[in-house]
């Protein structure tokens, strides 16, 4: 399978801070790319140098065949994007937003009114097709701007952070959306904050932070990286939460994870549930009270952890249980 984008060696600096520190990538053609990390970690930028808008200070990269800088006309006629706000004009109404996309593409004036339709339809807009975008919802502004990427059937596809601002449901139809695109050949890379995003839409993940990829691989190849089972205990207060870190520590396959706010404690474990048979064990004989305890595998936030060695954002978080 040939490659839809390839990145060597991307370096991008703005002043002293360096945004990418040499980003390599290889995109398979008709694939879910992730790019997974934090902000600030060069997701972005990545993204602004592959649809041309960034120049790298060094580094090669192609999309499509074209390369980044040297075709950049050229390329902008093959991809679509959307980046982290809705690039939409207020004045104007969904159908003229998405019409003009579709001109500026050389569609034509009658299949560009066509393809705005047929988008106002699959995103669920066809209601609210004609009036001034002013009056849209944060959520439908975000919507009327991935329809937007999609005008031209480009067959490469950058979406930065897509559902950010979007509900579980317009999330889960851009999720719908995606797929059907990746089954008919597009390529998508997909940048997000988001753990459960790039499980379930991703085909090969690459963990980024400080500017280059420091893990990279399927969900499952990623969290065969972190290793066993997770054992997850609840406790009723703080004094008791330390008591079973000294108790548990032993059983330990890695390090012992505390959350003060939560009164939970996180053990990587060897031994699966037998080891957590014996962990309530030693909790009943030293009379500490569990108000949950559970197994788990670890997941794209485990991996996230132990590979950067601090925690993901508040934003990852709220999606990975």
């Amino acid at each position: 399978m040939p490659d839809a984008i390839v990145a060597e060696g991307l370096v991008k600096k703005y002043g002293d801070v360096v945004a990418l520190d040499g980003m390599e990538l290889t995109v398979p053609e008709g694939t879910v790319f992730g790019l997974l990390g934090p902000n600030g970690a060069g997701k972005t930028t990545t993204v602004r140098i592959l649809t041309t808008l960034l120049r790298p200070d060094a580094g090669h990269a192609t999309v499509g065949g074209f390369d980044v800088v040297r075709d950049a006309h050229r390329l902008r006629a093959h991809i679509g994007a959307s980046g982290q706000y809705a690039a939409v004009d207020d004045h104007l109404t969904g159908a003229e937003n998405l019409e003009i996309v579709g001109r500026l593409y050389h569609l034509g004036v009658r299949r560009s009114k066509q393809r705005a339709r047929e988008l106002l339809e699959r995103f669920d807009l066809a209601e609210a097709g004609d009036r001034p975008v002013q009056g849209y919802s944060g959520g439908m502004r975000r919507r009327l701007d991935l329809a937007g990427a999609l005008v031209a059937s480009p067959p490469v596809l950058f979406l930065d952070e897509p559902t950010t601002g979007l509900d579980p449901r317009a999330r889960a139809g851009l999720w719908d959306v995606i797929g059907e695109l990746v089954a008919a050949g597009t390529t998508v890379l997909l940048t997000t904050q988001y753990m459960e995003e790039a499980d379930r839409l991703a085909d090969r993940i690459a963990v980024v932070d400080h500017g280059h990829v420091i893990a990279l691989g399927t969900s499952d190849e990623l969290k065969a990286r972190v290793g066993g089972d997770r054992i997850e205990l609840s406790v009723t207060s703080v004094a008791d939460l330390e008591a079973v870190r000294r108790l548990l520590a032993p059983l330990a396959a890695g390090d012992v994870q505390t959350d003060a706010t939560a009164f939970q404690v996180t053990i990587p474990v060897a031994g699966g549930a037998a080891t957590l048979t014996t962990a309530l064990g030693h909790l009943a004989a030293e009379r500490i009270p569990v108000r949950d305890a559970g197994l788990r595998r670890p997941t794209l936030d485990d991996v996230f952890l132990t590979l950067t060695g601090h925690e993901a954002d508040e934003k990852i978080k709220e999606t990975v249980r």
